[in-house]
């Protein structure tokens, strides 16, 4: 698979003050409106103040940079070849819930979780991320420890709170490389990687099904 580069550097194999990458899933169009009227919502049902991830921020977090191990290349460039040796499987993804994390930096996120079928097709990618970048030396840990989800707003809340919501799908055909900034609310797309088609069942041609079957024997 064959990168689209956005804006590529050649980092040393140290990972680069303030800077930081991680493997994601972006919604799309849609997908995206649509998270931001549940934000919106949710903002005003339960009273939370705070502030709404912007809309071409919202993502899903797939797999985390690996710790560099016998890196024998730039670090960029290993998590470039890394990506580009993935090979899986596009899939639905489908946000029916959502619930309050506990609290970082004084405030909580509020986050849209994935359906089970959708958990179960994001970690065989996570995990296909993360041999990949085993491969490169960069070895991650805590790889089956894992909650997709996508952060919709950071904010207060006195009690916990977890609802069903009307899902939100959208047909996960990449996955990315982001570069994101410590202490910024800023994400850069570095690198984009299609996922294959899924099989497409051939049509069955029931006159010809019919035409194979063996003859029956006359009846006396």
């Amino acid at each position: 698979m064959e990168a689209q580069l956005i804006s590529p550097l050649s980092n040393p194999s140290e990972l680069a003050a303030g800077i930081n990458y991680f493997f994601a899933l972006l919604p799309d169009t849609p997908a995206r409106a649509a998270i931001v009227g549940v934000a919106e919502r949710f903002r005003k049902s339960h009273r939370v103040g705070g502030s709404p991830v912007g809309i071409d921020s919202l993502h899903m977090t797939l797999c985390p940079m690996g710790k560099p191990e016998r890196l024998r290349q730039p670090l960029e460039e290993a998590l470039l070849a890394a990506a580009g040796e993935v090979r899986a499987q596009g899939f639905m993804a489908a946000l029916d819930s959502a619930m309050r994390f506990s609290a970082r930096d004084g405030q909580f996120p509020f986050v849209l979780c994935a359906d089970a079928a959708t958990t179960e097709a994001a970690l065989a990618l996570r995990k296909a991320i993360a041999a990949a970048q085993a491969r490169m030396g960069l070895q991650v840990s805590g790889v089956s420890s894992f909650l997709p989800h996508v952060t919709m707003l950071h904010g207060h809340a006195v009690d916990a709170i977890e609802e069903s919501i009307t899902t939100i799908h959208w047909w996960v055909s990449e996955f990315a490389l982001i570069r994101s900034f410590f202490g910024e609310s800023r994400y850069e797309v570095i690198g984009r990687w299609p996922l294959a088609a899924p099989p497409v069942a051939e049509p069955v041609d029931m006159l010809a099904e019919m035409a194979s079957l063996p003859d029956l024997p006359d009846e006396a």
